[in-house]
């Protein structure tokens, strides 16, 4: 019994060691699996795929080693390319130690016995191993070397990571390894999209890569059809249901090697991959913004459009297309041709600093409508005239005289330009461009008022994120490379109604000579041009559908050709790319338009000066106006002057009804009436009377304001904005047909004469209320608005 109980004792003994050293391995081997280390991923560098916005490749690039190697996560890999290579390489794999030896011990008895073909009896793991380590495995010694290093790997990472890297770092021919790099080099698709015939083969490539991955003319080596085709045997008899695509494996499989890899918009990836080692970002598959089939179009008329000006000296252009709706860059052309040595073809012409001459005047014009200082009504000056010591010229050294906003701006009159330029403040036309990211902007006194007309030079790039702003409601945002990249926010620039005037003015520009011949109904679009001085440059931009199309010819040298003028060289290359978009995009035509800004109103207008129409004003028209901002008053150029019919002369009251008669004139400036003489011209000049100098004036009753009451303080309720309205009311004299009503500046609307107008002011304090006649005449009352809680 005593010896029993010795026994027992001494067998509980070893058991609590064995437990002890079964618990301390199973300790080690969990620190060693959770001791921090590089992922597998981290051991070998990666190429970079570059794809489209639909996943067409656009450059592969080589890793630092040479390899074309793309790593690829388990999860996007396709499940059948897995399912194949464990089948063929390693059925064991999920339940091993990192090694076989029953493999090892036939392999050894193969190779070192019978003096057969060698068979290694590697696993998965142990061939991971050898690709990590380059270890020889020939010898019995590297074998054991092998076996090691697969036991290290089973115990430092788990067996998903392991089958994850053998798949990304086996060799597939040539310098390309990983299933990554192999299917989107051999089979143009990524991992996951393999079909079942393409994921055979991938799965039988790594045995023999050397010898199966030779192509020949574009098809599968027969050797390696032959390897595929018996693991597809193997497969049928694990999968019965595979037996249905047995027709699949008698077509010649198409392959594509190293050399027909794609280089495609090759501007675009340069300049995206330099932002991506820039920022030290390091992403192996690298989907973008591009469209391919859009690039391709752009690609196309640069071509053709270098091709057919060649006899003029121009050789070279850049395109660039951008979708207003997330800023994601379309399509990007740098030059007419990336491998002509002749004119820099690898210069990104998009990226590059030059005059943008008139293109940049639009915005002008919308600071101008936001700051109240114009409508696209607003008669402007076009006249000689000196800002300083500054004393700008038109394009074509002539001075149209009165112009509107509108007109000035389709056509490019350079002196309304700068006038309005000098008007602008908070901001002015510098501080807008600086605000708005133009790089490289020398001291706002470097340029004075040149910056105007193109004295600071920005980008194509820059050009394109300004006129998307007027798309996007004023916003502005940077551009969209990457798919997964988001436009954000943006910086407000102009207001939502102050941009949909400038585009709608835009619109009204006729496209160039020959542009719409053959076209159907016009797709809206809103462009400009530019000329640089010594025409050196020549721009067209503008917005249609939901794209910003920018368009610049000319050389990277900067040499001269009078042929680069923006009308007549990028204009025509504009339009070309706008109709080829439209062919390829039919749904362009059915695009929505923009909703009009809830703060913009249409005013009746007299055309000649822009003004509220009295009824002496023989042409009316509309335009855009934003109550309470835009400026405005009653028309002063058309008067009426009594006349003594038998003398001609102007006469004073008392009027003789039988030789008195009411003529209208125009009341011009002489600064305009000699713009008009110099264009063969004259206006009348309206009759003097020294002994009567009001001939001019009205009779009648000027309108008396009813309402608000004088002397009145009106009290509004406090909310989010002030709520309740004031009536406006006055009489009028029987001739009268429209009175206008004015808060100090700003225009508040019209009435027919006894009809209430009802007015909301939008801060409280004091007003001094307007009501003009269609006569001129006017009345005036001061009015308080006080906040009621």
């Amino acid at each position: 019994m005593a010896a029993c109980g010795a026994s027992d004792r001494l067998w509980l003994r070893r058991a609590l060691r064995l437990a002890a050293l079964l618990l301390i391995g199973c300790a080690v081997l969990v620190a060693v699996r959770l001791w921090p280390r590089a992922p597998l991923s981290a051991r070998l560098p990666s190429s970079t795929a570059v794809l489209d916005a639909h996943g067409h490749l656009l450059r592969l690039t080589l890793a630092a080693d040479g390899q074309y190697r793309l790593w690829t996560p388990l999860d996007r890999i396709s499940p059948l390319l897995v399912r194949a290579v464990l089948l063929h390489e390693d059925r064991h794999f999920w339940w091993e130690p990192g090694f076989n030896p029953v493999s090892l011990l036939r392999g050894a008895w193969v190779t070192y016995v019978l003096h057969r073909h060698p068979q290694g009896g590697s696993t998965l793991t142990m061939q991971l191993a050898r690709l990590l380590w380059r270890m020889d495995t020939r010898t019995p010694w590297g074998k054991l070397k092998q076996i090691a290093r697969a036991v290290q790997l089973e115990a430092c990472y788990s067996k998903r990571d392991i089958l994850e890297a053998y798949l990304n770092y086996a060799p597939f021919g040539g310098n390309v390894q990983g299933v990554g790099a192999a299917s989107l080099i051999y089979f143009d698709q990524p991992p996951a999209a393999l079909s079942l015939p393409e994921a055979l083969t991938l799965a039988v490539l790594p045995q023999n890569p050397s010898g199966r991955g030779v192509i020949v003319h574009g098809l599968a080596n027969p050797s390696l059809i032959a390897a595929r085709d018996a693991l597809y045997r193997h497969w049928v008899a694990r999968h019965p249901r595979a037996g249905r695509d047995a027709a699949l494996f008698r077509l010649p499989l198409v392959m594509r090697g190293t050399q027909r890899l794609p280089f495609r918009a090759p501007w675009f990836v340069d300049q995206l991959l330099a932002q991506r080692s820039a920022s030290g970002h390091d992403n192996t598959w690298l989907r973008t913004s591009l469209d391919l089939d859009l690039q391709r179009v752009l690609m196309r008329q640069v071509q053709l459009f270098a091709q057919q000006r060649r006899q003029q000296g121009i050789d070279n252009a850049a395109a660039l297309l951008v979708d207003t709706r997330d800023m994601g860059i379309k399509a990007m052309v740098g030059s007419a041709d990336y491998f002509s040595r002749s004119i820099d073809g690898q210069v990104n012409g998009t990226n590059a600093k030059r005059s943008p001459g008139s293109a940049l005047k639009p915005f002008i014009y919308g600071l101008a409508f936001d700051q109240g200082e114009i409508t696209p009504a607003t008669v402007l000056r076009d006249v000689p005239t000196a800002f300083g010591a500054y004393t700008p010229e038109n394009f074509d050294g002539r001075f149209l005289g009165p112009v509107t906003a509108a007109d000035a701006l389709i056509r490019s009159r350079n002196i309304p330009a700068v006038d309005i330029a000098a008007r602008l403040s908070h901001p002015d036309f510098y501080d807008f461009l600086r605000v708005a990211g133009i790089s490289d902007l020398a001291p706002e006194q470097h340029y004075g008022l040149a910056l105007v007309l193109g004295g600071g030079d920005v980008t194509m790039q820059e050009m394109a994120r300004l006129y998307a702003l007027l798309a996007n409601r004023g916003v502005l945002h940077r551009l969209r490379w990457r798919a997964d990249a988001r436009p954000g926010h943006g910086t407000p620039m102009l207001s939502a109604a102050a941009s949909y005037m400038v585009l709608d003015v835009l619109q009204h520009n006729p496209p160039p000579d020959g542009a719409s011949v053959g076209q159907p109904a016009r797709l809206p679009v809103a462009w400009k041009t530019g000329t640089s001085s010594a025409f050196r440059d020549a721009w067209s931009a503008g917005v249609f559908g939901p794209y910003v199309l920018v368009v610049w010819v000319g050389n990277f040298d900067g040499s001269s050709n009078p042929a680069l003028i923006g009308g007549e060289a990028a204009a025509p290359l504009f339009f070309n790319i706008v109709h080829a978009l439209e062919a390829v995009r039919p749904t362009l035509r059915a695009y929505p338009p923009r909703p009009v800004p809830a703060r913009l109103r249409r005013v009746s207008v007299c055309l000649s000066s822009g003004a509220l129409p009295t009824v002496w004003c023989p042409r009316r028209g509309e335009t855009w106006f934003i109550p309470g901002v835009s400026p405005i008053k009653v028309d002063t150029v058309y008067r009426p002057v009594m006349i003594d019919t038998r003398s001609g002369k102007a006469v004073c009251p008392p009027y003789d009804p039988r030789y008195d008669k009411q003529h209208v004139f125009e009341f011009w400036p002489t600064d305009l009436q000699q713009v008009f003489r110099a264009a063969g011209i004259p206006r009348r000049t309206p009759p003097q009377n020294p002994a009567c100098p009001n001939a001019e004036a009205v009779a009648g009753q000027a309108p008396r304001i009813t309402s608000p009451l004088l002397g009145a303080v009106y009290s509004l309720r406090v909310g989010r904005t002030l709520q309740g309205e004031i009536a406006l009311n006055a009489t009028a004299d029987a001739d009268v047909r429209a009175l206008y009503w004015f808060a100090d500046r700003s225009y508040i609307g019209r009435s027919p004469p006894g009809r209430t107008l009802f007015w909301r002011p939008r801060v409280a304090g004091d007003y001094t209320l307007r009501v003009v006649d269609d006569h001129g005449r006017a009345d005036v009352r001061v009015l308080r608005v006080a906040l009621m809680h």
